[in-house]
């Protein structure tokens, strides 16, 4: 064989998201893009907003001497300082540049986190639906994964569950808010009972355990609700984020990762994430953005849109049947699947040239994904398939 074993089952099993996506394009090329209603990648389809435009055109025509140089490999200091100035505020604690590194977006931010704290063998919990990636970024650096499903009906989290998962292996919980595929904002309360439950944890196995927060949609919350700050709830806690979402950049690879500074140990902490930024080798997240978003940590897209999508297909499918705990942020819906077998509704779909990721992509089966970062006429175009497609599984229609 010409690669690893391990990365050829890897392979096998990797992601629905891109499968589905590739899918897409064989269809568009047979029936034409406007046919074809591709909710697969949440790939936003909206444009940065003005104050990123605007900083990008000032920085292209007064270069800073020297911009495009080598820095200090946990990024510029006045980069890493605006970060930290608006988690400070966030969290209430004293967050400074000296907590933060830039990274390659936040799989880049979290790859540095496990590699930084995780021995071989030791267990990463994570949180049923996940983002599949997840268990691959674990596997990179010798830890094993370790599935909890949030709480069925409402995806909120399973405190008991994930106390009864911990065992003197677990190193980690990694937790994502607004959820990346189910769109749930976890509360205060929940947070709160979780920083609770781990401080009992860590003192029963005498052992650190950390709570990463995986934080891309943090921005992208609805109907005035907000994102709690891990930092408040969590003493043994790290954000990782990107603006791929917020500021609708994914292409550009900008993140970064942040510290509590009350963390145990967070001096060494930073030094491990430094060293395992460079070995890693991504060294450092793109100059020329940093330059960028050190200007835009309060900037945004317009929230507003991606409300009024989800009210759209969220209002009109469950209307024909369809039904799914209704999202608080993010950009995604996550129906239970009306067939039992969320492949083969999936497959399904397709015949009405929607385009969807099976719940099993996601470890839990029975439901699928839509992401609705996508052009509004098209979600508009797609209604008819939709009332089609819930007719012919039984549904109201």
């Amino acid at each position: 064989m010409p690669i690893a074993t391990k990365i050829a089952g890897h392979i096998s099993k990797s992601s629905w998201i891109r499968k589905m996506f590739e899918e897409g394009e064989r269809l568009r090329q047979v029936h034409g893009a406007e046919n074809v209603y591709d909710f697969t990648l949440g790939n936003p389809d909206t444009e940065p907003p003005r104050e990123f435009q605007e900083e990008f055109a000032r920085l292209a025509t007064n270069p800073i001497p020297g911009m495009h140089r080598y820095m200090n490999n946990a990024g510029y200091q006045e980069t890493r300082a605006a970060v930290a100035e608006v988690l400070a505020e966030a969290s209430g604690l004293p967050v400074g540049a000296e907590h933060v590194v830039m990274a390659c977006g936040a799989g880049g931010a979290l790859n540095v986190v496990l590699k930084t704290i995780l021995n071989p063998g030791e267990e990463v919990i994570i949180l049923t639906p996940y983002f599949v990636e997840y268990k691959f970024y674990i596997d990179n650096h010798g830890g094993v994964p370790k599935e909890v499903w949030t709480n069925r009906e409402t995806f909120q989290l399973n405190i008991p569950a994930i106390e009864a998962a911990i065992t003197n292996k677990t190193r980690a919980v990694i937790i994502c808010s607004p959820n990346n595929p189910t769109g749930v904002i976890y509360p205060e309360e929940s947070l709160k009972q979780l920083g609770e439950m781990l401080a009992r944890a860590e003192r029963r196995y005498d052992r650190q355990i950390y709570v990463i927060s995986d934080e891309p949609y943090a921005r992208i919350a609805f109907d005035g609700k907000h994102v709690p700050n891990i930092f408040r709830y969590v003493e043994s806690s790290v954000i990782v984020t990107s603006h791929s979402k917020d500021l609708a950049l994914p292409g550009e690879r900008i993140g970064y990762l942040a510290v509590n500074p009350s963390a145990r140990g967070v001096e060494q902490f930073m030094e491990g994430a430094v060293f395992s930024n460079r070995v890693l080798g991504y060294v450092n997240a793109p100059a020329l953005m940093q330059r960028l978003v050190a200007k835009l940590q309060r900037a945004s897209v317009d929230i507003g849109e991606y409300q009024s999508k989800r009210d759209l297909l969220y209002d009109r499918l469950t209307a024909m049947g369809f039904e799914m705990v209704r999202p608080d942020g993010a950009f995604y819906l996550f129906p239970k699947s009306p067939l039992t077998d969320d492949v083969e509704f999936v497959k399904m779909a397709q015949k009405h040239r929607i385009l969807l990721v099976p719940g099993a992509g996601f470890g839990a089966p029975g439901f699928f994904r839509i992401a609705y970062c996508v052009d509004r006429g098209m979600i508009e175009r797609s209604l008819p398939a939709w009332q089609q497609l819930a007719r012919e599984t039984g549904l109201g229609g």
